[in-house]
């Protein structure tokens, strides 16, 4: 039995998301689309366990999926209907819907996946509903899973989830892909969801785990689906080429005992070649696309820097500052100004870095960065260095204080001791 379940398990995490875009190309609702498909997921789980499994899981999730969507018409039919209309218009409805179902089953439907996605990063959500959305729906997370990835109550996401859906279908967003200037509009919104899922992965805003590889995983996933969806789309490829590039270091990213690895001090031959060799590829398809100054491909070119040092001093830094410095021209931002400094600091050496840090704490900039642990955390290590102790501590203790990742405040309560190490010796 209890393999049985986990069969259907896994079969629901690779079929369910297209299953339920399957069902909203008919229903034009996403919300009743997955309900429909939930629906479907527990009679295989009452009867496989009896049955045994068919020989076409996703066709047998579909039949049942159309058989519960005829029930709910049959159901709203006789809310609204006359008892002696309901026999024929039924009977055209049931045929209608059948039809369309089994085209839906038969046919190759990635492009009803692509409308998934378009619909679940719709820009009239709030971005934590497009994440939770996302995530649930073409992710194939639940909710706890979701909940547990953000250390949110699962209340929460199912709030989230709940609303952004209700908020679907009460404005009637359509279950299209959009074309021409709106199809570029809106694959910003979607990109820049997938990036924010990467990014929670790749570095936990909180929480006692320095990572959370499943967010990491999921983000991955979402972006080879783009790049198989949008294949001229050059920051697609590009954001494509930064995840690979990142989750390529992910075994050397924590020590053995789950501890934080900076990229100083990584071990590189724990990086995945063949991811890096992917990420390789997606970029140069980008630039060839002619989007080699786009956001995404502009990072991708910086951490790509990175990925050819095969130690940590071949870095080539001059050529980060400069990446940076197209970044700022075309996507200025107080963490792009931030992570130029530390590439300036590099490049030039700390008091450069530090000058380059301080004219962006300005009374502008000063609001993003104030509360932001990692300014703090990179003014510090720049102070350390300059033989700033004092200064040093201040800024580090500030960091530790701010920072909710258990991981990060031991990193940086360790780099504490090395300022009281160093203060004793100067």
């Amino acid at each position: 039995m209890r393999d049985v379940h986990q069969i259907i398990e896994a079969v629901w995490k690779a079929e369910s998301t297209r299953l339920i875009a399957a069902i909203a190309r008919v229903t034009r609702d996403v919300g009743i689309a997955e309900e429909l498909a939930q629906d479907a997921l527990v009679a295989a789980l009452e009867r496989w366990p009896e049955e045994g499994m068919p020989e076409n899981p996703a066709a047998w999730l579909m039949t049942a999926a159309k058989r519960r969507a005829i029930d709910s018409l049959r159901r709203g039919l006789m809310l609204v209907q006359k008892h002696e209309e309901i026999a024929r218009e039924l009977e055209v409805q049931q045929q209608r819907l059948g039809e369309a179902m089994d085209q839906a089953l038969d046919q190759v439907i990635d492009d009803d996946v692509l409308r998934l996605i378009f619909t679940a990063c719709h820009p009239i959500l709030a971005v934590e509903g497009r994440i939770a959305l996302t995530l649930r729906l073409i992710g194939g997370l639940t909710t706890a899973e979701i909940a547990r990835a953000f250390l949110v109550p699962e209340k929460t996401i199912g709030q989230r989830i709940f609303r952004a859906k209700k908020t679907l279908s009460e404005a009637h967003v359509p279950f299209e892909t959009p074309h021409g200037e709106e199809l570029r509009r809106r694959v910003k919104s979607v990109l820049s969801v997938v990036y924010l899922i990467f990014n929670e992965g790749h570095t936990a805003t909180s929480g006692e785990e320095w990572m959370r590889a499943a967010l990491c995983d999921e983000a991955l996933r979402l972006g080879r689906m783009l790049a198989q969806f949008l294949p001229d789309e050059s920051e697609v490829h590009a954001l494509l080429a930064l995840l690979e590039f990142n989750a390529s270091r992910t075994a050397a990213r924590r020590g053995s005992n789950g501890e934080a690895v900076l990229l100083p001090d990584q071990d590189r031959s724990l990086w995945d070649d063949a991811q890096i060799q992917r990420g390789m590829s997606a970029l140069e398809h980008a630039q060839r696309l002619g989007g080699g100054d786009g956001y995404y491909a502009l990072q991708a070119a910086i951490t790509a820097c990175h990925m050819r040092a095969r130690r940590a001093e071949d870095t080539d830094w001059e050529r980060i500052v400069l990446l940076y410095d197209a970044l700022m021209q075309t996507t200025p931002s107080a963490i792009v100004s931030l992570n130029r400094a530390v590439a300036v600091s590099m490049a030039q050496g700390p008091s450069a870095g530090l000058d380059a840090l301080d004219a962006i704490a300005t009374p502008a900039a000063d609001s993003a960065l104030a509360g932001y642990h990692l300014f703090h955390s990179v003014r510090g290590e720049l102070l350390m260095k300059m033989g700033k102790f004092a200064e040093a501590r201040e800024e580090i203790q500030r960091a530790i204080e701010m920072t909710k990742n258990l991981r990060e405040q031991e990193l940086l309560t360790e780099k504490l001791k090395q300022i009281e190490k160093a203060t004793l010796s100067a």
